[in-house]
């Protein structure tokens, strides 16, 4: 049972509504606070979000069992989070320990009265059933309450959109077909040692801390080979690579001989065969893939690479800059405001800038209306610029290649130098995020690779409207002095 939040007041308990910001603080912490405050306190936009929260995380399901956290303190704590770029352990601290932090979250109090304490696993598994749907439609909500609260946006002002791309980094060691073949071999071995474990009657693997050991060392000499120079490096390389797979084959027709003989007692045991199976077919491909590359001597094509075995999704992204020349991660395209709110954004898969720009501006154009909307030549192809131009006045998109005489003139006139000038503003805001998070994702699988990006979205908008908000209550506080 996980209700929204009802501020049941008892002796000592700091309301919400009398949570003290300091207008004095100027780190991103407070300005998230006061914006989470201001939200909470009109009763219009605080629904809207708790609907959502409730729709998606109570659903159908039945109001009985023991209380979990509020939705509230959920969304606090998973939006400090992301703010902040910081692990669990630290927002655990925060939570059990900063005072402003919980009176926003509702749970703090005053004279010594007993303190509500948040357990650090508590925390994990409750901001763990936030997901991206949730977080897309929170950060709609978000948008319009800083348009209509903050920035004062009238509701016929036009916005003027900017949009570039930059990658979020997945959590894995750069790749090589003889490090992953060993990451392979590294996961077959934990299999069976909690096979071993669980089983005491399996017998044949006395030594399976040295299959490992062994094939460690071949990895790491192969690796050295590869990375030296000097005379006879290639028949160096082959004996490496040669010595390497022939242990590497040895191992995995043990494990496939020795698969059918470990004991299927229970659901963990089955769990455990599958993980097994999983990296035997991943062992063997990367088994072929070194033979291809070192022995035979063929390029292998970039579509039958794997850049990690855990996160399965990560590419190899190569954007032609100088540092870093290659990221391996997912690209993300946002689209900025002239407030520098992140007013929509698209994870890609295997695409390039190009190829999302109208799948962006339907989804945009449904909800704004648009006054200007600057791209750089990665989202330049002569159509996008064409369908953009029948709905929105002004389109700056430099053309990427050789510009034709009535190009040139449109990109020298004044309208498009100004703008074109201005779109640097986005790689500000991408900077910022990338700072609050957005440069690498800690968290395992696509799901929570989404879900990270999304809370970090939501997080930065809310730091930029509770800079705004106190921004404004400074300038208050002087006028009133």
């Amino acid at each position: 049972m996980r209700k929204r939040f009802v501020q049941q007041l008892s002796i000592g308990q700091i309301p919400i509504e009398l949570t003290p910001i300091s207008l004095k603080q100027k780190n991103s912490l407070h300005e998230l606070l006061a914006a989470l405050k201001e939200i909470f306190c009109n009763s219009e936009y605080s629904e809207k979000i708790f609907s959502i929260m409730d729709r998606h995380i109570n659903g159908s399901k039945n109001n009985t069992g023991r209380p979990g956290l509020d939705l509230w303190e959920i969304f606090v704590l998973s939006q400090v989070r992301l703010c902040l770029n910081a692990s669990y352990g630290v927002i655990h601290d925060l939570a059990n320990n900063h005072h402003v932090m919980r009176c926003v979250m509702g749970i703090a109090h005053e004279f010594s009265y007993p303190r509500i304490e948040l357990e650090y696993q508590n925390i994990y598994d409750n901001v763990s059933k936030i997901n991206d749907p949730i977080i897309r439609e929170i950060n709609e909500v978000i948008v319009e309450f800083g348009h209509k609260e903050v920035f004062k946006k009238k509701e016929t002002a036009a916005l003027r959109l900017k949009s570039d791309s930059f990658v979020v980094e997945s959590n894995v060691h750069f790749p090589t077909d003889y490090n992953l073949l060993f990451d392979c071999v590294r996961k077959c071995v934990s299999t069976v040692e909690k096979f071993l474990t669980k089983h005491d009657q399996i017998a044949g693997w006395r030594k399976i801390k040295d299959w490992q050991s062994q094939l460690k060392g071949l990895m790491r000499e192969l690796g050295r080979t590869s990375s030296s120079g000097g005379k006879g490096k290639e028949l160096r390389l082959k004996t490496a690579a040669r010595k390497y797979l022939t242990k590497a084959n040895t191992f995995c027709s043990k494990l496939e001989s020795d698969l059918p003989l470990f004991p299927i007692n229970d659901n963990t045991d089955l769990g455990l065969i599958i993980t097994m199976e999983h990296f035997i077919v991943l062992l063997k491909k990367h088994i072929d893939l070194v033979n291809r590359r070192l022995l035979k001597g063929e390029k292998i094509p970039h579509d039958e690479k794997l850049f990690s075995i855990f996160e399965t999704y990560t590419e190899w992204v190569n954007k032609g800059k100088s540092r870093p020349n290659v990221e391996l991660g997912k690209k993300l395209c946002i689209t900025t405001d002239q407030y520098n709110l992140i007013v929509d954004y698209q994870l890609m898969n295997h695409e390039q800038d190009r190829d999302i720009v109208i799948e962006i501006a339907d989804r945009i154009l449904r909800k704004y209306n648009i006054l200007s909307w600057s791209l750089d030549k990665g989202f330049w192809r002569k159509e996008n610029k064409e369908l953009l131009q029948l709905e929105v006045p002004q389109v700056i998109m430099p053309k990427l290649g050789k510009r034709n005489k009535t190009e040139l003139e449109e990109e020298r006139t004044k309208a498009f130098k100004k703008l074109k000038n201005k779109h640097s503003t986005v790689e500000s805001n991408i900077n910022e995020l990338e700072n609050r998070g957005l440069d690498r994702c800690p968290d395992k699988g696509i799901i929570h690779f989404t879900r990270y990006i999304g809370l970090g979205v939501c997080a930065y908008n809310l730091k930029k409207i509770g800079r705004k908000i106190i921004e404004l209550k400074r300038i208050e506080l002087k006028r009133a002095s």
